[in-house]
């Protein structure tokens, strides 16, 4: 590309946006000039959702990604999400149409699956008058449900409630009604499930995923911090060291449990479409901004995913409603917000980015909500960084230089997310991939030389040609690696000072 260009500049602005945009890839996208069109919108993390990509597929995706790359000015990260231990209904030969007031049998015995077919086929040719029955793939669902409980289906869609036992099955009266498909989603708000925190198939997925050199892991329906210690010991010392770990907090349990799931992880991602069904609907923004405020306190990632901009997964403009929603997860201070079925199925997935980024840009010109002034400054590296992103803003500085190898000090200021960019530079790939779902940052890769001042140079060498940084603006250069002694270290300089 022609840095000098019209066209890049305009780019230029736009990838200064602070907060990033994941995209989920899915059949509307799912070709390599797909994500580079979505990569020229706005796109800043690459999503594979385990819940529907297979391996052979998500590998297709993962090498495009890697094909863009090597062409772009700032990497793509791969976050893959795992599908979790999830409830779902049965296959059934024809939906089942339930209606309120009907009478239906949740049947969670193994062998169901025939009778659940069988009672479709009835139900829709009019030849049985006996209820509808629903297999369930949860063997405990009995012991678990109580008589009153409420049952949802289809992420909340239709609601039935528990009205008698019968051994593995049970008696339900419909509340909500609808069509009802094949596996579809089953909630059971408010109650405790005992299902494995990671399944057989989520370990497949992360040793595929490893072995691809992915860069981040969201850990579906997380529950308790002991959830994301069991992760961290399958990715091992290895993985470890390279893949950051998102929590997905989606249930009742990990909201009640956010502070130690939030201080185990790296990341949290608000899960809005599973926790508004597991929750108080009514509650969920007030949920949302206790998530923020805990991840802006304890200095971790956020991520605020579902329904952003639902409506445009089949109209080509969002709703006020959507665009106000986007602005109030900006306002936060999140580090990035996701695009699912938008991006996945929609029907305008590029269009979509482009209105996405242009909201959070138009947002990110407002005062918003500072939650990060809360945040925790309880470590040297956390006070340096503090001290960099004040100075920066005290001096109208162009940007922050961060000279870092594992990223560590570049996390700490974007906890700080100071009004200013943060050019982070390191000698390791993946450090640079991961650094790019961080608010307000933007990774480079650069040689270290032993001698600090050639590390600064080449850093600053980069700001003037790639990042258009007149040599006479101000940057703070801070860093922990320029010497062969850990040396921390805060400096006030010109883009151009030799």
């Amino acid at each position: 590309m022609d840095y000098s260009s019209r066209a890049f500049l305009s780019l230029y602005r736009a990838m200064h946006r602070k907060t990033k945009i994941i995209c989920t890839i899915g059949p509307a996208t799912n070709s390599y000039s797909a994500i580079e069109r979505l990569y020229q919108a706005g796109m800043s993390v690459v999503r594979l959702n385990m819940s529907h990509a297979g391996q052979g597929g998500a590998a297709d995706i993962i090498h495009w990604v890697k094909t863009l790359n090597r062409k772009v000015k700032y990497p793509v990260p791969i976050m893959l999400d795992t599908q979790g231990p999830e409830i779902r209904t049965g296959e059934v030969a024809q939906p089942l149409r339930l209606d309120a007031g009907q009478t239906v049998l949740l049947d969670a015995s193994a062998e169901s699956e025939s009778a659940a077919s069988s009672s479709a086929a009835q139900q829709s040719a009019g030849r049985s008058t006996d209820p509808s029955i629903i297999t369930v793939n949860y063997p405990e669902l009995p012991a678990v449900l109580p008589i009153g409980e409420q049952v949802q289906l289809d992420n909340g869609l239709m609601t039935v409630k528990v009205v008698a036992h019968h051994g593995q099955q049970l008696e339900c009266v419909v509340v909500e009604g609808g069509e009802l498909g094949s596996r579809k989603h089953v909630n059971l708000p408010g109650v405790a499930v005992n299902l494995p925190a990671i399944t057989a198939k989520d370990r497949a997925d992360i040793a595929f995923g490893l072995e691809q050199e992915i860069d981040f892991v969201a850990l579906s329906f997380v529950r308790s911090a002991e959830d994301i210690a069991e992760l961290r010991d399958l990715l091992g010392a290895k993985g470890g060291r390279t893949v950051k770990v998102i929590a997905k907090i989606e249930n009742r349990e990990g909201v009640q449990n956010a502070e130690a799931i939030c201080r185990a992880a790296d990341g949290v991602m608000v899960a809005r479409g599973d926790l508004g069904i597991e929750t108080d609907i009514a509650a969920l923004p007030a949920v949302q901004r206790r998530l923020v405020e805990v991840c802006c306190r304890l200095g971790r990632r956020c991520i605020v995913a579902t329904h952003l901009m639902e409506s445009m997964i089949e109209n080509p403009i969002p709703t006020r409603a959507e665009v106000t929603d986007v602005a109030n997860a900006v306002y936060e201070g999140v580090d990035a917000i996701m695009l699912s079925g938008e991006t996945g199925v929609g029907a305008h997935p590029v269009r979509c980015v482009r209105q996405l980024a242009a909201i959070a840009e138009a947002s990110e010109r407002e005062r918003g909500f500072a939650l990060h002034e809360a945040l925790a400054i309880d470590t040297d590296k956390q006070h340096l960084a503090t001290a960099a992103a004040r100075l920066a803003e005290a001096t109208g500085a162009a940007g922050i230089v961060v000279i870092t190898r594992r990223g560590i000090t570049a996390d700490s200021v974007a906890n700080c997310s100071p009004t200013v960019p943060i050019f982070a530079f390191t000698n390791l790939s993946q450090t640079r991939r991961r650094l790019m779902l961080n608010r307000s940052t933007f990774a480079h890769r650069t040689a270290f030389s032993n001698d600090p001042e050639k590390t600064i140079q080449t850093a600053l060498r980069v700001l003037r040609e790639r990042e258009q940084i007149d040599p006479q603006e101000r940057v703070v250069v801070i860093s922990d690696v320029l010497a062969d002694k850990t040396v921390d270290a805060i400096q006030l300089r010109t883009a151009g000072q030799a």
